[in-house]
């Protein structure tokens, strides 16, 4: 059998590995435009900012262990032009010296991945505007900061953030334009909010609402934006997202979808039973949506390699669809996510219910607790986890890893009230976070802990605030009354019988007291979720500067 395959780096490299691993006679030649087949992609911001010092750490398989350990015909700096479907065949020109080779497969399988998009605007192609996608692109950045004072980031997401973070690191006055009203817009909004606030108090200057109309270079470099203003740095980044690298695929008329996503089914066979594709140029399916998505993360894409090369030695392996489980870190920062977000939900029209808890990430008595804000959405019938997002510092990931295991096994909120995770009081509390957010999840489904969101109070509601009186003076909702939990059994005379009672504390905890008692006085009674906390949250920390 002869296997070709156009791509490394992740999800090819991972293919071609595992299928040696599974047929040691295969002819398997590995095609890499560029001059490293396998490195860490996800680790080129922190080269750019020092904290990787040696570049050698970023290279995963180097070509000299790739061709002595698994007998693998590599052909770096090598592009793959073309796909003759009858002939089944491939022609590809070596970058170096401009040969052009043709050779023919029984399988072939596409891991080109994805490109930097470049908007299309006025100056986009300045030789001061970088993008980041390889080694080469690492190299020219790092080389670009020795002397820079400053730099511009274009776009909020994974990329532009973690720029950002490694560009004060090394020093870089720098400055983040965001055309959308938050960052990381994959997440719900105000699950956001402490991440702006960390990078502003870290002094990036974070523009939102911020769309760039043109560039101009000079001796330095500016962004012209939509409002009238100019930002100018020593050079800039383009971080606005990717686009399917899919023009092999296309030309060949093999299947894509909306987006430019390759098609495949679960074996990751494309619309040709012989072509497979895999990483970031494939559409692929959502889990547990069963939705078309284009997740461009390096998991998934190391498992579709996994799989293709299973199918073609005989194996059934078959690829479940992809949750989006990721995280980003940011100095003192993590934002992490899994599943379904309120926003994709709302979207797809289905029907859900949402609660917040503001836990800490171990036992409070113990020194060193951190706080952390977690959302979790379920069905709000039978209870089945939909998503979760989490932000804080520690333990972060770990509680959201646990939440992305129990939506890929099917379960429930009341199956997170049962989980039995690590205690000790420097890992987590006897009632873990995960635990917490299925006692709150469990109770509203059982009509114990009727919940109010923010979005839904209206003037109708009578807004009962039930901490102590110098939180209320420190910062309360906008009308609400202040009579503190432990007062309230002698205050009952003084709330209405014929209003809807919205009841709230910092995280939720004192809430959910007041709305026990007050149901069982007879008062209709509901608890904001998460409380003072997550009204902070979501306050309009949006702006243009």
């Amino acid at each position: 059998m002869k296997v070709v395959i156009v791509g490394a780096v992740a999800g090819g490299a991972s293919a071609a590995a595992r299928l040696r691993r599974l047929n040691e006679s295969a002819q398997i030649i590995l095609f890499e435009r560029g001059s490293e087949p396998s490195f860490a992609n996800c680790g080129l911001p922190y080269y750019i900012g020092g904290i990787i010092s040696e570049r050698q750490k970023l290279l995963v398989a180097p070509k000299k262990l790739l061709k002595e350990r698994f007998r693998l015909d590599v052909r770096t700096r090598t592009n793959v032009e073309s796909i003759h479907l009858e002939a089944k065949t491939i022609t590809a020109r070596d970058l170096e010296t401009g040969e052009i080779t043709e050779e023919s497969f029984d399988k072939l399988i596409l891991a080109p991945g994805a490109s930097p998009r470049r908007p299309d605007i006025p100056g986009a192609e300045s030789d001061r505007l970088f993008s980041l996608r390889d080694l080469s692109d690492a190299d020219r950045i790092h080389a670009q900061t020795a002397s820079a004072k400053s730099a511009i980031i274009i776009g909020g997401g994974f990329i532009g953030i973690e720029m950002a973070e490694n560009f004060i690191h090394r020093g870089l006055k720098t400055t983040l334009i965001q055309r959308d009203s938050q960052l990381m817009t994959p997440f719900d909004p105000e699950m956001t909010t402490p991440l702006l606030m960390e990078l502003r108090a870290r002094e990036v200057d974070v523009r939102l609402n911020a769309a760039p109309a043109s560039f101009t270079t000079d001796d330095q470099f500016h962004v012209h934006l939509a409002s009238g203003e100019t930002v100018t740095a020593d050079f800039g980044i383009l971080a606005v997202g990717v686009h399917p690298e899919n023009g092999l695929a296309v030309n060949a008329g093999l299947k894509t979808g909306p987006r430019g996503g390759i098609v495949v089914n679960a074996h990751m066979q494309t619309s040709h039973p012989d072509i497979y594709a895999v990483g970031d140029v494939i559409e692929t399916r959502s889990f547990p949506a069963n939705a078309p998505v284009q997740v461009p993360l390096a998991g998934p894409a190391n498992r579709q390699g996994r799989i293709a090369a299973d199918h073609i030695a005989s194996r059934n392996s078959r690829f479940r669809g992809v949750q989006g489980t990721a995280i980003l870190g940011a100095f003192n920062i993590a934002l992490a996510m899994t599943g379904e977000s309120e926003k994709s939900l709302r979207r797809a029209n289905t029907s859900y219910q949402k609660i917040y808890i503001h836990p800490a990430n171990h036992a409070g008595y113990y020194p060193g607790a951190k706080g952390m804000s977690l959302k979790l959405l379920f069905d709000p019938a039978s209870g089945k986890i939909l998503g979760g997002q989490a932000v804080g510092g520690e333990g972060v990931d770990k509680r959201v890893d646990v939440i992305s295991i129990a939506i890929q096994a099917g379960m429930t909120v009341f199956d997170l009230e049962e989980a039995e995770l690590c205690y000790a009081p420097q890992f987590g509390s006897a009632k873990d976070p995960v635990n917490m957010a299925g006692f709150v999840a469990s109770g509203v489904i059982r009509g114990d802990h009727p919940v109010v969101h923010l979005a839904d109070l209206n003037e109708a509601h009578y807004l009962l605030d039930v901490r102590t009186p110098a939180e209320f003076a420190a910062g309360a909702l906008p009308g609400a009354i202040n009579i503190p939990i432990d007062e309230l059994r002698e205050r009952l005379s003084e709330l209405p019988q014929d209003r809807p009672i919205a009841a709230y504390c910092k995280v939720g905890q004192r809430g959910y007291n007041a709305t026990r008692l007050l149901m069982q006085h007879g008062f209709p009674v509901q608890n904001i979720s998460g409380g003072y906390t997550t009204y902070q949250l979501t306050q309009p920390l949006v702006s243009t500067r």
